[in-house]
């Protein structure tokens, strides 16, 4: 029984996502696509005697390379050769998502068409006439509702018998799509030349191929020049010259003419009785009716709102026993390794170094977790396209596109995304100056990493409103980033704003199969960078706070102290053992001092201090550079090896309001600088790969910096001077 590749590709809001979650299951994992910082993803599907590994490929409306999505989707299509491809469509929207149909049935590939939210379309009074539209296509088609598993099974029955043969591949005489007299013996031309060359061995269709290069698709372009210089410009002459016929005749490019022809098609398919319309086209249908008070121009926002606020009611009031509880585990561990080892640097490094270093992270994964299905709910119902929708009307005012909105939403613009996949979704803006402004600023949301950071100072210093205050510095984040785009439009990057069209899906109810799988995809994340790079990072800093050390002499003081509590106390008295307490931390405090970061942080303190930050702050602030968690775990470190009451318990939080360094004035402070300053070092090289210059990474790192640290000084500062 041998592994097939199917592959999955459709328009956004198709349903693509679910119809793979659906097959797959749990049985998936995410990367990248060679090369380049497209996500991929597979899974597994097993049904009795059939298994397959099946690829999810970026959404996209069309083949024609106008966007990284479409060259890895083609490419993988062109390249891979799935046994077959699954085009996904949505029933209630035939003719926009048969025109990605006709290009991939131009390639000739092994194709079945899904015909997907079936349901949606019949609420509608819309029916479709399933066989005949297979027919007219020459490749099967099956209708089906991807989110209650609908039909599922006679899909992959169908992609089964077309693997094993028991189903033809499409005709190709059913889809040679007439372009129009000049276009079409201009393509026949190139056709014969491809043929005649045999050129890429036949990956591509010859007859594909040539429309292509009329269309100008550049991708393939240069593809075509790579592997026959002499035929490439042969080719480009002919595409050139029925190119400045049609703009004389017709004043018109020929990428328009081949879209016209090709919604031709589909119209031509449509008018063949294949919808019958029930209601009327006009009538107003349920997601309309939602969207009349979800997206009204007053009650919309405040609802927008009132959501985002009870998300993180939702979230802080049910995580709070979990995240207890995962702090008892991590002090119990603590506690046992203390007990089993001697004391020593192994023993330091795994109590301060990894224990209380990533516990600090891993105590927020409950928290975590549950923001991440409430985002999931928003995601996978159709409201987030609705915030997006809403919030163009402000961006507009600080000289952002509406595109713009998603990038910020992908940020942590709702709670808990992250600024990576934000920066690299600002390449759906075409105008590069919106773009720049757009990247450089997404960084400013409370991405996932800043979470934990907000979690725990917030639940130290302002327990009693812990969503109020988070719901607030959401909201600062996004009046921050939106006054430094504003900022940055009216000075380096001046231009016009362009126009913003979006499409906005129906409205469904989420699968509870699509919302575990979401949850626990970016809980994963999180979880792994916990596991890896935040591991890593505390271990190198724990070593920073450790070493060089304590000089002979001073080590020789307290193990004199020490001797001179024996000499004085029974070994195992509870006078001893506090005094035996008191003299470790102060050493751990001295030899944290004395450490390559406690130096650094101590002179750092000669500018820190007028936002009240103390040196051991210092250091995590210096974590936080390679990932934001790091400003938690760093803090664990740092605060377990300073001068504590032995007494104290062990949360983070609780240490952090008992220091005296430490009060909500100063809190306040930290949490502004923390949520603005210099992003992280991925998303810095993402900055720096998307915008095509380290130049700009380096300005987004140095001016975010300095903004929070002027806020985080004023804030502190006015403070003081009001008695807080």
């Amino acid at each position: 029984m041998n592994k097939l590749t199917l592959a999955l590709t459709g328009n956004p809001n198709a349903g693509k996502t679910t119809l793979f979650n659906a097959l797959t299951g749990a049985r998936q994992h995410v990367g990248n696509y060679p090369g380049v910082t497209v996500e991929r993803k597979e899974g597994e599907y097993k049904k009795d005697n059939f298994q397959a590994v099946i690829v999810d490929l970026p959404g996209t409306y069309s083949l024609t390379a106008y966007s990284e999505e479409e060259v890895v989707a083609r490419d993988f299509i062109a390249n891979e050769k799935p046994a077959v491809v699954i085009n996904i469509i949505d029933a209630a929207n035939l003719e926009r998502n048969l025109y990605l149909t006709s290009q991939l049935l131009e390639l000739k590939i092994p194709l079945v068409v899904a015909l997907n939210m079936i349901d949606v379309a019949k609420d509608r009074g819309i029916d479709i006439e399933v066989a005949k539209l297979a027919a007219l296509l020459g490749v099967p088609v099956l209708p089906i509702v991807a989110r209650t598993g609908q039909g599922l099974d006679a899909l992959m029955t169908a992609a089964q018998d077309m693997v094993e043969g028991r189903i033809a591949p499409p005709d190709p005489a059913k889809v040679k799509i007439s372009y129009g007299e000049d276009i079409d013996q201009t393509l026949l031309l190139m056709t014969d030349l491809i043929r005649e060359k045999a050129l890429f061995g036949g990956k591509y269709p010859s007859r594909w191929i040539a429309v292509k290069i009329v269309e100008n698709d550049e991708s393939l372009i240069r593809e075509v020049a790579a592997a026959d210089p002499d035929l490439g410009e042969r080719l480009k002459i002919e595409a050139d010259k029925v190119a400045d016929h049609l703009m004389k005749t017709f004043d018109t490019y020929p990428e328009a003419v081949i879209a016209d022809h090709r919604y031709g098609f589909i119209k031509g398919i449509l008018k063949s009785g294949i919808i019958t319309h029930h209601y009327d086209k006009n009538r107003l249908y349920t997601s309309d009716r939602i969207d009349k008070v979800l997206t009204q121009r007053f009650a919309g926002p405040l609802i927008m709102l009132l959501t985002l606020f009870s998300i993180y009611q939702i979230t802080f009031s049910l995580s709070a026993l979990p995240i207890a509880g995962v702090e008892t585990v991590f002090s119990w561990i603590s506690t046992l390794v203390d007990g089993l080892l001697a004391d020593g640097a192994l023993k330091s490094m795994l109590i301060s170094g990894v224990i209380d270093g990533v516990g600090g992270v891993m105590g927020f994964v409950p928290l975590i977790m549950l923001m991440f299905f409430c985002i999931a709910i928003l995601e996978d119902s159709g409201y987030l396209a609705r915030v997006a929708f809403m919030m163009d009307r402000i961006f507009r005012i600080f000289g952002l596109h509406g595109s713009s909105v998603m990038a910020f939403i992908v940020s942590g613009g709702i709670a808990g995304g992250c600024a990576v996949p934000g920066v690299m979704a600002t390449r759906t803006l075409r105008s590069p100056k919106e773009r720049m402004a757009t990247l450089l600023t997404v960084p400013f949301m409370n991405c996932g990493a800043k979470l934990p950071i907000l979690a725990l100072l917030i639940g130290a210093f302002f327990a009693e409103h812990q969503a109020l205050y988070m719901f607030a510095f959401t909201l600062l984040s996004w009046v921050v980033a939106l006054v430094a785009a504003k900022i940055l439009r009216m000075t380096v990057l001046r231009g016009a704003p362009t126009p913003f069209v979006m499409e906005l899906p129906p409205y469904r109810f989420p699968t509870f199969n699509g919302l575990m799988i979401h949850t626990w995809e970016r809980t994963w994340q999180y979880i792994k960078k916990a596991g890896t790079v935040i591991l890593l990072i505390s271990i190198i800093l724990w070593a920073m706070m450790t070493y060089p050390g304590l000089s002979p002499e001073k080590k020789a003081q307290y193990s004199k102290e020490r001797a001179q509590v024996n000499a004085l106390y029974e070994s195992d008295s509870e006078e001893a053992t506090k005094l035996f307490l008191k003299i470790d931390n102060q050493q751990q405090a001295l030899t944290l001092r004395n450490s390559i970061a406690g130096r650094i942080g101590i002179a750092m303190e000669k500018v820190t201090w007028l936002s009240g930050f103390e040196w051991r702050t210092n250091i995590a602030l210096l974590g936080g550079f390679a990932a934001k968690e790091v400003v938690v775990s760093t803090l664990g470190t740092a605060y377990s090896m300073g001068d504590v009451d032995p007494e104290a318990s062990t949360s983070l939080g609780q240490r952090l309001a008992r220091d005296a360094a430490w009060s909500p004035l100063v809190a306040l402070s930290a949490l502004l600088f923390m949520m603005f300053y210099a992003p992280c070092f991925v998303t810095v090289v993402c900055i720096a790969r998307e915008s095509g210059s380290w130049n700009w990474a380096i300005f987004s790192i140095l001016y975010s910096t300095t903004f929070a640290f002027i806020l985080a000084t004023s804030v502190y500062q006015i403070g003081r001077l009001l008695g807080f």
